[in-house]
């Protein structure tokens, strides 16, 4: 009788322990002037989890929402928390790429599986990469070089750039000038936290060029397509960006940001099965049109969902579920997604227009400018 006691408080213990959530860290920006995109990877994110009863691969988890605040050395603590207090396995969300720079080594020595659902720096796509690193976005030069592609099939011939100046900075410029392939009439960065573009755009229009090309997200899109509109320059200047007009600015601008193009891997009004229920599913939930960083987010969930399945829920047996991540066996929105040897997307890169609909603003789909597309960098990193 004891024997028997003692046995099945042991299949007690075990099932309780089978139970046990697995802890996911969400590391974001979540208040500021950027707020908003990481507020919807975060929705976007859950929206999958609430879906699924809490549950990713049929295993319970639990998540631990984490504001980075856009500063490197407090990103550095929560992730000193997450992972020696909490023991998380897995640290997702991660919006710009200064906060992924900041803690990405510190991440991966300790092998805790870092999915970023939006910043994807050059150097981690390169030299960098690892196998605990995944991204459910692309590479930051991708986003510029589809528009660099479409400035050079249009013709431009004296194109201004404008990007902050931090590492996405650089790399989305680096992006732009790859496919443009002509020198750029001006290249210029602003300070990271700048809302004030007056004396950039009266230099810009002294200049004279027949298209600009910038990348501002979040509220330093909202605050330099609103100034350039009142500039006056709106009529008279192509404005063709990356990751500047979109889910999150868009309600914002309105009537500002008609006739702006933008490149971009996805659109909610892409017309993709698994994009549509997204969509759908999003605006009911949340009374509003999801952004590109909600989609990115709300795949990193599907991915999460599938690996977490296919192991069972041991994620610790990290040899595997390594293996099952890079399977990207989900149906992703963009519709066409499989990882590269350095863990970024494979997937097509479209250019839209921002136009007025009859009861909202939207986009319409210019061009599938770069179908099936790697990042420039995957070659550099030594993983195959």
């Amino acid at each position: 009788m004891r024997l028997f006691v003692l046995m099945l408080g042991l299949l007690l213990s075990l099932g309780a322990a089978a139970q046990q959530p697995i802890k996911i860290g969400f590391v974001a920006e979540l208040s500021g002037p950027q707020g908003a995109l990481g507020q919807d990877q975060y929705d976007a994110f859950m929206l999958v989890v609430d879906r699924n009863g809490g549950r990713l691969g049929g295993v319970p988890v639990q998540v631990l929402k984490e504001d980075s605040q856009l500063k490197p050395e407090v990103a550095n603590q929560i992730v000193d928390k997450l992972i020696e207090k909490e023991n998380v396995p897995i640290i997702t969300g991660v919006t710009f790429s200064n906060i992924a720079m900041a803690i990405h080594k510190k991440v991966v020595e300790k092998e805790v599986f870092l999915i970023s659902s939006n910043a994807g720096p050059s150097p981690i796509a390169g030299a960098q990469c690892s196998p605990f690193f995944f991204n459910t976005n692309n590479q930051n030069d991708q986003r510029a070089e589809v528009v660099g592609k479409y400035a050079a099939d249009k013709g431009y011939k004296r194109v201004y750039a404008m990007a902050p100046n931090y590492q996405a900075g650089k790399d989305f410029v680096n992006g732009f000038k790859r496919y443009y392939k002509q020198p750029l009439l001006e290249e210029v960065y602003t300070p990271l936290n700048q809302l004030d573009f007056s004396a950039e755009l009266a230099q810009l229009a002294a200049a004279k060029p027949d298209a600009v090309w910038v990348f501002y997200p979040g509220g330093l899109g909202i605050q330099f397509v609103r100034q350039w509109r009142q500039a006056g320059l709106a009529d008279k200047i192509p404005l063709i960006s990356s990751s500047t007009v979109d889910g999150i600015t868009l309600p914002a601008l309105q009537d500002a940001a008609v006739g702006v193009m933008d490149g971009s891997p996805w659109s909610p009004e892409l017309e993709i099965p698994q994009s549509r229920r997204f969509v759908a599913e999003f605006e009911k939930r949340y009374k509003r049109v999801p952004s590109i960083y909600a989609a990115q987010a709300y795949d990193s969930a599907l991915l999460l969902d599938s690996a977490i399945g296919k192991v069972k829920g041991r994620v610790g047996d990290k040899k595997a579920f390594q293996a099952a991540l890079k399977a990207a066996d989900f149906q992703s929105v963009r519709g066409n997604f499989k990882f590269n040897n350095n863990h970024f997307p494979i997937q097509d890169f479209y250019m839209f227009e921002v136009v007025k609909a009859a009861d909202r603003y939207t986009y319409k789909t210019l061009a599938k400018t770069l179908p099936n597309t790697q990042d420039a960098y995957h070659p550099q990193c030594q993983m195959k």
